[in-house]
């Protein structure tokens, strides 16, 4: 028989980031705006170390692309890593590397944007939540509507709009998924409602705004605007942790959990602008230091991504 474990004022979390088994698309671009000087200067020897040094932060350079007074980046995270910790590593190392070089130093603003970005849109992560009841074609039309109830689209949440800070604008969206330990199935209203309401209570307290959600008898989906502060495996972990209190029946959740980001662009769109801007750029006879730093360079508004494999714990 499974043990039954009773979360108390002093018991430890049932999950801890240790024992995951996560499975993770995170995708961000981050844009930033200098003071002073000509973002195009850095020399193509700075490269390889700074993105060496991301690295160790646990981001992963995608692309880069920059203008005179503008610079866009885009990174794969681990699920350890914050937006803010993100916006401060990519400022920081890139403002050191021009201090280094033989370059101008540069001072950047604080207007700074991270926008998250992934293979889906805002619009088509909201559906896929909002359908979750109907797609499984349950049996019990009773079962069925109770579901249905349950399902939170909450239209007052906008996840276009960004989190205003201090050091810049963020667009911190993410698809949470928690699934049952060995696919045990909650059948009865109060403990559906109990994950329902609980979930909700958990943004509110945390301060995350949840604009869909959908609870099924064996998993838990969850599009939220996160706060910026906290990792996607600290939203997971705040999930999994509350909700197994709530519950008082122990350990409910698998050790793992599905985190991706997702924003107003879509993979396909982004990849066919870099495609474009790369097959611009082998005709671009220019000598100037923006034609010689192109790596698929897309337009400076549109973020830049590249597929999971690109993952640092790819």
């Amino acid at each position: 028989m499974k043990k039954i474990c009773r979360l108390g004022v002093h018991d430890q979390p049932l999950y801890n980031a240790r024992d995951q088994q996560p499975a993770f698309a995170l995708r961000y671009s981050w844009s930033g705006w200098p003071t002073s000087g000509d973002l195009r200067a850095l020399p193509d020897d700075q490269w390889p170390a700074l993105t060496s040094a991301w690295e160790a932060d646990g981001l992963r350079l995608l692309e880069r692309t920059a203008e005179r007074s503008q610079i866009l980046l885009t990174f794969s995270t681990k699920p350890n890593v914050t937006p803010a910790f993100l916006a401060m590593r990519a400022k920081g190392r890139l403002q050191h590397a021009f201090r280094t070089s033989s370059a101008e130093p540069i001072e950047f603003s604080r207007k700074l944007a991270v926008r998250a970005v992934g293979e889906n849109t805002a619009s088509a992560v909201e559906e896929y939540i909002r359908s979750q009841v109907k797609s499984a074609e349950f049996v019990d039309i009773r079962f069925a509507e109770l579901l249905e109830r349950l399902t939170v689209i909450a239209r007052d949440v906008d996840l276009a709009q960004p989190s205003e800070s201090r050091s810049g604008r963020y667009w911190y969206n993410l698809h949470v998924v928690l699934v049952t330990d060995g696919r045990f199935r909650f059948g009865d209203e109060p403990s559906l409602t109990k994950l329902r309401d609980g979930s909700l209570k958990i943004a509110a307290k945390k301060g995350y705004r949840i604009a869909a959600l959908s609870v099924m008898p064996d998993h838990l989906h969850v599009a939220l605007r996160g706060n910026v502060e906290h990792s996607p495996e600290e939203i997971a972990l705040a999930f999994q942790n509350n909700l197994a209190h709530m519950l008082q029946r122990g350990a409910i959740w698998r050790p793992g959990y599905y985190a991706g980001t997702f924003g107003e662009y879509d993979m396909n769109a982004i990849r066919t602008a870099v495609r474009r801007r790369a097959a611009g750029a082998l005709a671009d006879k220019s000598s100037s230091p923006a034609g010689q730093a192109g790596r698929g360079r897309v337009p400076i508004s549109a973020p830049l991504l590249a597929g999971e494999s690109d993952s640092p714990a790819g």
